[in-house]
């Protein structure tokens, strides 16, 4: 691999463990499109490619939630019962959503997200907030039932999921968005490991792989990746604490809106390098 391109995977995991720890995300909105573009200038096809970043952006998703978890439950953020029981139901769903990905197009999997993001920060930007005398759930069954559906789209399109849980905690389930944020990065641990397993077992056997994958994640990139974001997720989780809770909900709304246009390519149609 070309320095250039090594050091691109560096610089985009500073990125990825600072949004990962500041907003709950899993970053994917930067991962994903610049390891498409690694990918595709070393010579990989279109269709591998993008299921690849997928597999790998789940596996990078991992350690750096994990790392953002761990900062957020020290500050009592992280509300670990629903964290488990949406992680648990999720990951399930999440093995389905990486089958089906394989086989759907990469161009209409990405258009579809991107519309349902930008449905989704629209929403989250025109709701109410909860009252203060409201309360997520004590009942497990809302948790499963969400869970599920947010499990399948992380799968399917290869995230982590925090960009659609946090939404749904807050506007669905009546979380504060510091708890919201705290929380999925919890969950984003199990959705991670069910999407990963099962991109690894559906490319176990793919011809035109690049080196160093085992099936649809490439373990090269993950560390470059890796080594950058985890460290950093514990940054973003430390200035999320600081920032007003109405202050953190528009940046993510923010990161929403450019995500969804991202994976739309409303940009590329405009001819912009963002």
């Amino acid at each position: 691999m070309e320095l250039i391109l090594i050091m691109a995977l560096l610089i985009t995991g500073l990125g990825v463990g600072f949004a990962s720890g500041l907003l709950g995300v899993g970053g994917c909105f930067i991962m994903i499109p610049v390891q498409y573009w690694v990918l595709t200038s070393m010579g990989v096809g279109p269709k591998i490619a993008i299921l690849v970043a997928f597999g790998t952006n789940l596996l990078v998703v991992l350690p750096t939630a994990m790392s953002g978890a761990h900062r957020h439950s020290k500050k009592n953020a992280v509300m670990w019962k629903p964290a488990v029981i949406m992680g648990v139901s999720g990951a399930i769903a999440s093995i389905l959503g990486a089958f089906v990905a394989t086989l759907l197009p990469g161009n209409v999997l990405t258009a579809a997200f991107g519309i349902a993001i930008i449905a989704g920060a629209i929403r989250m930007l025109t709701a109410k907030p909860p009252k203060v005398e409201e309360h997520p759930p004590d009942s497990s069954l809302p948790y499963i039932l969400w869970g599920l559906p947010l499990g399948f789209a992380c799968g399917l399109i290869g995230i982590g999921g925090g960009v659609l849980m946090i939404p749904v905690m807050v506007v669905a389930l009546r979380f504060n968005i510091h708890k919201a944020v705290g929380t999925s990065t919890g969950m984003m641990i199990f959705t991670a490991i069910g999407g990963a397993i099962s991109y690894i077992a559906t490319g176990w056997s793919v011809a035109g792989l690049p080196e160093y994958s085992v099936g649809y994640v490439n373990l090269l990139q993950w560390l470059l990746l890796a080594v950058t974001s985890v460290p950093m997720a514990q940054v973003g989780a430390h200035f999320a604490h600081k920032l007003p809770a109405k202050q953190l909900k528009y940046i993510f709304i923010v990161v929403m809106i450019y995500m969804g246009l991202k994976m739309i390519g409303v940009f590329s149609w405009l001819g912009l390098p963002i």
